[in-house]
């Protein structure tokens, strides 16, 4: 099930701002006039290894407020992510560097609430599950139009859903380099298996378990998203970035699974309009503190059309002990309000039209807290030369309602 291994994926994202730390310069070259290779200098252009990254992480995390059961039970869980990445470049005859990633990850998740689902029967979303989800990508960079642009497929499946992902972008460096606009826009295409409760399934509706899906009803659940980035170099030492993300939803955005109790002792399931649009807004900011620190601050701001509003803010400070060892504590604190159609367990009115109990759109505040470990010495790890780094990452997620979770993860990259 896709959904609860949010906050794993959320984890992992923290990875991508330890690697190698990537910044407009100040140097301006002076850029000459394109022009295909001739016979007197031509170089034959192959395709290089550029770099691999290999990712394992395990998240582990419990509470008592799971929306499988109406707002109520378990929410234990644990997952054991894994992904391999591969890296390669060539030019091509104008000297514009093609750059291609492929990208497989696999996690292994449990999940005690999903037994609720059904429990006399093994159901489609089960206590173990496994998500695979490949991707594609390729970009163009030019450096003679300062421009870089790609495309992206991705694919994703667990057992109740598929998805396919499109992603495009492009962007543009100013003259003297200390300033890039960036353009991205994407859709994600996904297919949800209607499973219901076991007690609240009509007669002849199967139950979505191995040899018992002829018949189910299966919906469509797309999101659509855009993103506008400016950053610019203040000085030597600062560099911001302005980003403003707006996203569209439309389809199945209710979970079928997901219980609701009302204030008569009713039970249905979760019922949630079929649209929603999101409207992040964020600032980011860089500055290099002298040579062994970097400060990094994120601030984002969030309101939907459900009624959601809130504020994120993270601070990581990376800091060489040594040129080859580094430590980056972190922390994130978040602050969201209830979307309008939230209520607590058995608070609903059956006379509403939308109702749901899931704590993950709940008001609450949340922290995150952890350190990263970074070594790359010159002649590699354990001798190694090609294993040019390795970092191990751990964090500690809790929320104002109980639910806390543990992360830890290691990054091996080759090149």
């Amino acid at each position: 099930m896709k959904k609860v291994i949010l906050s794993i994926g959320l984890y992992c994202s923290l990875l991508q701002g330890v690697r190698a730390q990537e910044y407009l310069t100040f140097n301006p070259k002076n850029l000459t006039t394109r022009s295909s290779d001739s016979s007197s200098n031509y170089q034959k252009r192959t395709i290089k290894f550029e770099e691999a990254n290999i990712v394992s992480g395990y998240y582990f995390q419990n509470g008592n407020n799971s929306a499988i059961t109406g707002g109520i039970g378990t929410e234990r869980l644990t997952d054991f992510a894994n992904s391999f990445e591969l890296r390669f470049s060539k030019l091509d005859r104008y000297n514009r560097l093609h750059s291609f990633t492929a990208d497989m990850n696999v996690d292994f998740y449990s999940s005690a609430s999903s037994d609720k689902i059904d429990p006399l029967t093994i159901s489609s979303a089960s206590k173990k599950d496994t998500h695979i989800y490949p991707s594609l990508s390729w970009s163009v960079k030019d450096d003679v139009l300062r421009t870089t642009h790609g495309f992206s497929y991705s694919y994703s499946t667990e057992y109740d859903y598929k998805s396919h992902g499109f992603n495009a972008f492009i962007t543009k460096l100013s003259k003297d380099k200390n300033r890039e606009f960036s353009i991205k826009g994407g859709a994600f295409l996904d297919t949800y298996m209607a499973i219901l409760p076991s007690e609240l399934r009509p007669l002849t509706y199967p139950s979505g378990a191995e040899g018992d899906k002829r018949g189910i009803a299966y919906k469509p659940r797309n999101s659509y998203n855009a993103s506008f980035s400016l950053s610019q170099v203040i000085n030597q030492r600062l560099q911001v970035m302005a980003i403003i993300e707006p996203s569209y939803q439309e389809g199945l955005l209710s979970t079928p699974f997901h219980r609701v109790y009302f204030t008569n002792g009713n039970e249905t399931v979760e019922k949630l309009p079929g649209t929603r649009f999101k409207l992040p807004v964020g600032l980011r900011l860089s500055y290099f503190a002298g040579d062994r620190t970097v400060i990094r601050a994120f601030y984002r701001a969030y309101v939907d059309d459900w009624g959601m509003t809130a504020h994120t803010t993270n601070l990581e400070v990376p800091f060489k002990i040594t040129p080859f060892f580094s430590i980056s504590p972190f922390y994130r604190f978040n602050s969201q309000t209830a979307v309008k159609y939230f209520k607590a367990y058995a608070q609903h009115q059956p006379s509403e039209v939308f109702y749901t109990s899931d704590y993950d759109i709940s008001s609450f505040t949340s922290q995150f807290v952890g350190m990263g470990i970074r070594l790359a010495p010159p002649g590699g790890i354990a001798g190694l030369l090609n294993w040019s780094s390795l970092e191990v990452r751990y964090g500690y997620y809790s929320r104002s309602n109980g639910m806390y979770g543990h992360s830890i993860s290691a990054h091996i990259k080759i090149k």
